[in-house]
């Protein structure tokens, strides 16, 4: 079994719009579609996605297959509809101190670890020996590796990752 994590396509960001509820780009529809066609993803697996519009968008584009919404699955929570200039910079805090928002409206990134790690583990339960796909988010996939690997989160990955992007986590 191997577990497939894909980050989400090019969104279209919305001023004044939380990044939650922002669409997917559809000048990048080649992007994911390329990711589709590349081989890199299972032919049989499974399938899972954030409830957010830009995952739910990207798993359409990548499959043909039935794909669960899972609510567990959604990025870091982040309600501020603030723009932020140096938005590396607050997440980076946002990883040293897990405990604590690193900006009015956003979860505490233990708290969106906790959550994401045990909806994980529940679908990983439940097809237990299945190639698994789940679309979602850097931030969310990020601490979610680093929890399953028993590893550090690695930020210059999160900082690397495109959009979309893959991470495969052997189980």
């Amino acid at each position: 079994m191997t577990l497939f994590l894909v980050r989400h396509g090019r969104p279209a960001p919305r001023p004044g719009v939380p990044a939650h509820e922002w669409e997917l780009d559809p000048a990048g529809f080649d992007d994911v579609w390329a990711l589709r066609e590349s081989g890199r993803l299972p032919h049989a697996a499974v399938w899972y996605c954030s409830p957010e519009p830009k995952a739910t968008a990207t798993a359409q584009l990548l499959t043909e297959a039935e794909v669960g919404v899972v609510d567990g699955l959604r990025e870091h929570v982040r309600e501020s509809t603030d723009w932020i200039d140096d938005f590396a910079g607050t997440v980076a805090s946002a990883f040293a101190e897990p405990d604590s928002p690193a900006y009015d409206g956003w979860e505490p990134l233990a708290a969106c670890r906790d959550r994401v790690v045990r909806s994980v583990r529940g679908i990983l339960d439940v097809h237990a020996g299945e190639d698994v796909v789940l679309v979602g988010h850097g931030t969310a996939w990020t601490v979610l590796v680093a929890e399953l690997t028993g590893t550090e989160p690695d930020l210059a990955r999160w900082r690397s990752l495109g959009m979309p992007d893959l991470l495969v986590v052997p189980a």
